[in-house]
């Protein structure tokens, strides 16, 4: 069962183990213009059943979380304070588990904390979202013009938000949920994560760390997740025939059992 509460004004969702147990929390770390929401009926249930407590945040101006009225202005910073905050209450260092914008917001929480682990799901790769950016307009101009209206809340055809999350068989009943839930994205962080506010590897933390992708993704294209892996030296998956929103493709059992499966073989389990 899925819980929710208010930590200093951040919406948090929990989902617990049914038994006592010593894995390390999971925090999961939504994506722009999105919320914590994305999590809650697909990879905190699994990795629950599995025996990790799972939470999922809201970042401020998202989903139930205070700051809407100030969206714009949020930047990228203001999102690490929002998981930091987190991490505090929960008084355990957790694996965090960020998709898009959230794994870039992880790379950044880590130039100044640790964590047991990580992992960077369809991540913004450390040199940020322009080669994306050029890559969609090039690919994809339409979609790339569209997007602006879908995820703002002022588009209503469900079949440009498939194009852009999603490469199988997707439930006509979860887009039109996840079109109603989408929302604007703070203009501030978008720009962070073009150039002004990219994460200095130099000086990071390294816990142990996981990179996934999506063959068909065309927001963070696999070529990029491939960057993100050499830039950090580490190997990469690529799951084959899945879009963008790998927590709701057809196959998302997939991801989260390699997400579990990785998380046994480290040494914080």
């Amino acid at each position: 069962m899925t819980n929710t509460e208010k930590i200093s004004g951040i919406e948090l969702f929990s989902c617990l183990p049914t038994h006592k147990t010593d894995r390390p929390p999971l925090l999961f770390i939504h994506g722009a213009f999105a919320g914590g929401w994305m999590w809650t009926d697909t990879f905190m249930p699994f990795l629950a059943k599995a025996g990790f407590p799972c939470y999922a945040l809201s970042l401020r101006g998202h989903a139930g979380s205070d700051g809407r009225e100030r969206l714009d202005w949020h930047s990228i910073a203001d999102y690490v304070d929002d998981l930091t905050t987190v991490v505090d209450w929960l008084g355990k260092e957790p694996v965090l588990i960020g998709h898009s914008m959230g794994g870039f917001i992880v790379q950044k929480y880590l130039e100044r904390h640790t964590a047991p682990a990580a992992v960077l799901l369809c991540s913004v790769p450390p040199q940020g979202l322009v080669a994306a950016q050029f890559h969609l307009l090039f690919r994809k101009p339409h979609l790339f013009m569209d997007l602006n209206s879908i995820m703002g809340g002022d588009h209503s055809d469900t079949s440009t938000l498939r194009e852009a999350l999603f490469a199988g068989e997707v439930d006509e009943a979860m887009l039109e949920i996840w079109l109603r839930s989408m929302q604007a994205e703070s203009h501030q962080a978008l720009w962070d994560m073009s150039m002004f506010n990219l994460p200095s590897l130099h000086g990071m933390n390294r816990p142990p760390m996981l990179i996934l992708g999506a063959e068909h993704d065309v927001l963070v294209p696999a070529f990029l997740v491939q960057s993100t892996g050499q830039s950090y030296g580490l190997p990469v998956h690529i799951f084959r025939n899945m879009g963008h929103a790998v927590t709701h493709e057809k196959e998302w059992p997939l991801v989260a059992g390699m997400i579990g499966h990785w998380l046994d073989g480290q040494i914080v389990v």
